[in-house]
């Protein structure tokens, strides 16, 4: 399947709920033809019907799997993508010696081997056209690794890592490509309403949560403002450069030599 009339096409990946769902949505509306892939077909085919005037080709694979993963990335490798946006997610919140190894693997697999193989697979054709976006959905809980229980009392190790994987791989995949014409940004919400909880059992109806429609607002409002590390909720945005900078700072910050803190005491 190929974009027609010169439309450009998008692939996007949980496309079935969320933010995934109103990315499809939107890029429906402003021109884009649609690869939509998700678990649920017949998610995907509510979407298609949403978009009458739109190319949609629903793609149903499980990017928890190998298999499905490389199925996906077989599209992104062969045909035109102007635009992919990694956002398939799954809820296994768990404390780390609870998370079953079944749910760890699936995680891993949804959320750190899909995103990066399918950009991997989606760069070069990008690269060759002289453009290309490609937007990997993260989250603040990326940032939460430091936090005490105190302060985070649900600890979500493997997922917490799996986001800010999706931040450093963007960061650096950002300054490989930029210079070819190609966008890459890693989107990082704070909690949103969709039913991505739910499923988990949690229920955060009292809590204050940002729409799925914000967020992709915010996203794609970042690209054109040139934000690599887009943060719908944070209002201060030097919060953010303050952050990269400090990291910057303890990178460019290591010797050859052995830290004073570490020598033996004479």
């Amino acid at each position: 399947m190929s974009s027609t009339n010169s439309r450009p096409l998008a692939l996007v990946t949980g496309a079935s709920s969320g933010i995934g769902r109103a990315f499809a949505l939107r890029l429906g509306a402003l021109g884009y033809d649609l690869v939509v892939v998700a678990r649920r077909g017949e998610r995907l085919a509510e979407v298609a019907a949403q978009l009458p005037d739109v190319k949609v080709q629903a793609l149903v694979a499980d990017l928890g799997t190998l298999a499905g993963v490389e199925a996906v990335a077989d599209v992104c490798a062969r045909e035109p993508l102007s635009m992919l946006i990694n956002n398939a997610g799954v809820a296994h919140y768990m404390p780390f010696t609870d998370l079953p190894a079944d749910k760890a693997s699936d995680l891993l697999h949804v959320k750190v081997v899909a995103p990066t193989m399918l950009a991997r697979a989606a760069a070069p054709g990008m690269v060759a056209r002289g453009e290309g976006t490609i937007v990997n959905v993260a989250g603040m809980l990326g940032f939460s690794g430091p936090a005490t229980l105190e302060r985070l009392p649900l600890r979500r190790a493997v997922y917490t890592a799996t986001l800010a994987h999706i931040v450093a791989l963007s960061q650096a995949l950002h300054e490989e490509l930029k210079g070819q014409g190609v966008r890459v940004q890693a989107l990082c919400p704070g909690v949103v309403a969709t039913e991505f909880h739910e499923r988990q059992g949690f229920d955060l109806s009292a809590v204050p949560r940002m729409s799925a429609d914000d967020v992709v607002t915010a996203g794609l409002r970042g690209l054109e403002l040139g934000e690599v590390v887009c943060a719908p909720g944070v209002e201060q945005a030097d919060l953010l450069e303050t952050v990269f900078q400090a990291d910057l700072a303890a990178f460019s910050g290591q010797s050859p030599q052995l830290a004073t803190r570490y020598r033996p005491v004479s």
